[in-house]
């Protein structure tokens, strides 16, 4: 331990157009529209990082971070939690649409798997080394799925909740955790970081928690603004340190 202050699937580009396309995929009979970055070597043996959105879902902001890790030479699978279509445009809609996954660990945990399937069928990487990296909403979502005791090597939270429905038992978590959370974030509470913390020591888990002074929700998100009163606003300093320290990670992970 550190402590720091799905399913069939269609991909719907062809082999020399493998950045930055979508994929279809499925959980259940509800259909799914993720998205797809890749560099254009090493097919078959790269290493997947699964993407996670915020709660307006599936958006350009995702789909840049999966450009800038096919840039550092993974396979970048963005996935889509809500539903193929599904963009909430307002904070109402936002809310509405997150919760239902909060709200419903069952359909959260389906949704993830799926995902997960699909992204082990993918040609462009390798089945066998996957990390899943989320924002806000999708940041709770990548600790739901390591906390499930998925099979995959890390799993890292920006600006995500810590909290859960169902803690995590002894030796259950095979993944290794990472959080980047801002100190000053309102929406996630010293209490709600205190019992993150009892939750992984007691469970055995190998993690790393970064706080980052000043910070507040969304601190990796420029269109958050920067009004930190707001409590939710865009911190260069904090962006910046998590990227570097989350490629730090997926690096030394995919070389154990």
């Amino acid at each position: 331990m550190r402590i720091l202050l799905t399913l069939a699937f269609t991909i719907l580009f062809t082999a020399s157009a493998m950045a930055g396309a979508p994929i279809s995929y499925n959980d259940g009979e509800t259909e799914l529209q993720g998205y797809v970055s890749a560099p254009t070597e090493n097919a078959g043996t790269t290493p997947i990082v699964m993407i996670v959105h915020q709660w307006k879902g599936l958006g350009d902001y995702e789909k840049k971070r999966a450009d800038m890790l096919a840039d550092q030479g993974y396979v970048a699978f963005a996935i889509d939690m809500y539903g193929k279509d599904i963009r909430p445009e307002t904070t109402d809609e936002a809310k509405t649409q997150s919760s239902k996954y909060k709200g419903n660990p069952d359909l959260a945990r389906s949704r993830l798997n799926a995902a997960l399937a699909t992204a082990r069928t993918l040609e462009l990487g390798s089945p066998d080394d996957i990390a899943i990296i989320g924002y806000c909403f999708g940041g709770t979502m990548a600790l739901k799925l390591a906390r499930t005791g998925a099979d995959i090597d890390g799993a890292v939270s920006f600006h995500g909740g810590l909290n859960t429905d169902k803690p995590a038992e002894k030796d259950s978590i095979k993944a290794e955790i990472e959080v980047h959370h801002g100190a000053a974030d309102p929406h996630v509470p010293p209490e709600q970081v205190d019992a993150f913390m009892r939750e992984m020591e007691d469970s055995g888990t190998d993690f790393a928690f970064y706080a980052y002074d000043g910070a507040v929700h969304a601190f990796t998100e420029k269109h958050a603004g920067n009004d930190p009163s707001t409590g939710a606003a865009y911190d260069a300093n904090a962006d910046q340190k998590s990227w570097a320290r989350t490629l730090d990670f997926l690096k030394r992970k995919f070389a154990e």
